[in-house]
């Protein structure tokens, strides 16, 4: 079980000894977060990396609204990291999660310093952890089926998001009586 985070999602990848930070949708993040994509630099050439930008509120919890409004507020971003696709070269796709993410916790994440941090595995009864996210105010879970494979733009049903503090939308209206004296 993971966090679901209130940010965007995104690949790094490092080819010929530069990074690039891009959105799902392939838009280039690069010059919108260049303090990530330096803290970047060190990881291995020819990798993808799989994380989320988070921007972290007052009380340390990712914040969306925060991230909306980066540039003209005060909210420290951070990349948390919880994939590896390629390492220097080699496509471990076809790994399960377990063996990419140890992969990442020995040859990746080590040589990152802040504002890349890796986001860790939850160990916990699902009642507990759901419990814990209520009462943080945290966005919900995603669990991931240890043994499953990375597949880019298909939903498996091996990663399922759990929704937990939901906002709420809400329409306010009024009138006016304007033909009362008519």
């Amino acid at each position: 079980m993971e966090l679901k985070l209130d940010g965007y999602r995104a690949l790094a990848i490092k080819s010929g000894g530069k990074v690039q930070l891009r959105s799902r949708n392939d838009n280039d993040f690069s010059l919108k977060y260049p303090g990530i994509v330096k803290a970047l630099a060190s990881i291995p050439d020819d990798t993808v990396i799989d994380g989320e930008v988070v921007a972290l509120d007052e009380e340390g919890r990712p914040s969306f609204n925060a991230l909306q409004n980066y540039g003209s507020g005060q909210a420290p971003l951070h990349f948390l990291v919880f994939d590896v696709l390629i390492l220097a070269g080699k496509d471990v796709m076809g790994e399960p999660l377990v063996k990419r993410r140890e992969l990442m916790e020995k040859r990746i994440f080590p040589k990152f310093d802040e504002p890349i941090r890796y986001a860790p595995v939850l160990e916990g009864s699902l009642k507990g952890l759901v419990d814990s996210v209520k009462a943080q105010g945290l966005e919900g879970l995603v669990a991931k089926r240890r043994d499953s494979r990375y597949e880019p733009g298909l939903r498996s049903g091996a990663w399922q998001k759990m929704r937990i503090n939901q906002g709420q939308e809400s329409l306010i209206g009024g009138y006016t009586n304007r033909w009362k004296d008519v």
